[in-house]
C-alpha cells in the first residue's frame, strides 16, 4: 500500500506540474482560455459536482429559472479552468506582465489602514473569481502577508503550490493547527492576516448565520478574534471582469466593528458584516463562486441533510 501511495503521489505530481508548466508558457489570454475550455469539460465528467451546484443553486436563487441556474453553474465550472490558467502564470511570468493581468480598485483604502495600523490588520475574501490572486495580488504590488490555507493531500502538489503562492513574500499557515497561532500573529501585529471564511464550518467553530437567506455554518473565529485584539478587517475580491479582459482586485471598506458588553452579540453582528460583503460579491459575479462546494452540509439541530 505504501508503494502505491507513493506511486499515485508520483504520478498526480507530474500530471499537475505538467498542466501548469504547459499553461505557464503561453501568453496568458491562451492560457485562459485552454483553462476556461479544460473547466468546460470538467463540467461535462463530473456529475457529483454539477449535483451539488444545481442543489446549491437552487438555494440561492430560487427565482431564476433551470436554465439561468444551469448556465451559472457552465460559468462556475469555467471560471475555475481560468483561474487555473491564471495560477499557470504566477510562477513564469515577470511581474510587469502579472501586474498587467489586473486591474487595482481603491488600493488607497489598504494604504490608508497601513498607515494607521501597520501589518495589524485582517484581510478576507471569499472562494469567488480568481481568489488566489487577491493574497498573491496584494504581495505582488509590494505588501506580503500570511494567511490560512488547506493543505493539499499530496505533499508534492503542495509545495509545487506554496512555491507559487510565497513568490513574492507570502506565508502560508496550515488552517488546521492556526487557532493560537491566528491569535498570537494579531496580538503581535507583525504581519496582517489572511482568511477565506466562506465554506461549511464544523460545529465547534462556527455559527449559523443566513447566506443567500438560508443558515450556514460559518466560522466565528475570526470575528472573535477581531474584536479582542482590536484588529480591522478589510475584504478583497479577485473577479474576472469580461469587458476588460482582466482580473479586478477589489479593495472594499473596513468593516465597522461596533463593541457592546455582549461579546457573543458583538461576534455575531461582525460576522453578520462579513457574510453580507461576500454575497454582495457574488450578487454581481453569480457565475464565479464555488457552487460546487457543500456550503450547507452543516445543519443547525433538528434540520434534515441538504445533500
Amino acid at each position: 500500500m505504501a508503494k502505491h501511495g507513493k506511486l499515485q503521489t508520483s504520478i498526480e505530481y507530474a500530471a499537475a506540474r505538467s498542466v501548469l508548466a504547459t499553461l505557464g508558457r503561453l501568453p496568458p489570454p491562451a492560457a485562459f482560455r485552454i483553462g476556461r475550455a479544460m473547466g468546460k469539460a470538467a463540467y461535462l465528467l463530473a456529475r457529483d459536482l454539477r449535483r451539488t451546484g444545481a442543489t446549491n443553486l437552487q438555494l440561492a436563487f430560487p427565482e431564476k429559472t433551470d436554465e439561468e441556474r444551469a448556465q451559472l453553474l457552465r460559468e462556475c465550472f469555467e471560471s475555475l479552468g481560468r483561474e487555473l490558467g491564471l495560477f499557470s502564470q504566477l510562477s513564469t511570468k515577470p511581474r510587469e506582465v502579472l501586474e498587467s493581468l489586473i486591474e487595482v480598485q481603491n488600493f488607497d483604502r489598504l494604504l490608508e489602514a497601513k498607515k494607521i495600523y501597520g501589518d495589524k490588520l485582517i484581510y478576507y475574501t471569499g472562494h469567488l473569481g480568481a481568489w488566489e490572486f487577491t493574497s498573491f495580488g496584494v504581495s505582488l504590488f509590494g505588501h506580503p502577508f500570511s494567511f490560512l490555507v488547506r493543505r493539499i493531500d499530496n505533499a508534492q502538489i503542495e509545495e509545487l503550490v506554496d512555491r507559487v503562492r510565497t513568490r513574492f513574500g507570502n506565508k502560508t499557515i496550515d488552517k488546521l493547527s492556526a487557532g493560537r497561532l491566528m491569535l498570537k500573529i494579531l496580538r503581535t501585529g507583525k504581519t496582517a492576516l489572511g482568511l477565506l471564511p466562506d465554506l461549511n464550518t464544523l460545529d465547534d467553530e462556527a455559527i449559523f448565520i443566513d447566506f443567500f437567506g438560508v443558515p450556514a455554518a460559518t466560522n466565528f473565529l475570526v470575528a472573535k478574534f477581531a474584536l479582542r485584539t482590536g484588529t480591522p478587517i478589510i475584504p478583497f475580491f479577485a473577479p474576472w471582469c469580461e469587458e476588460k479582459g482582466k482580473y479586478l482586485l477589489i479593495v472594499e471598506e473596513p468593516l465597522s466593528i461596533e463593541r457592546t458588553d455582549d461579546e457573543e452579540e458583538n461576534v455575531r453582528r461582525l460576522t453578520v458584516s462579513m457574510t453580507e460583503r461576500i454575497e454582495n460579491q457574488i450578487r454581481r459575479y453569480p457565475g464565479q463562486w464555488l457552487w460546487i462546494h457543500k456550503r450547507w452540509k452543516t445543519r443547525p439541530p433538528g434540520e434534515p441533510a441538504i445533500y
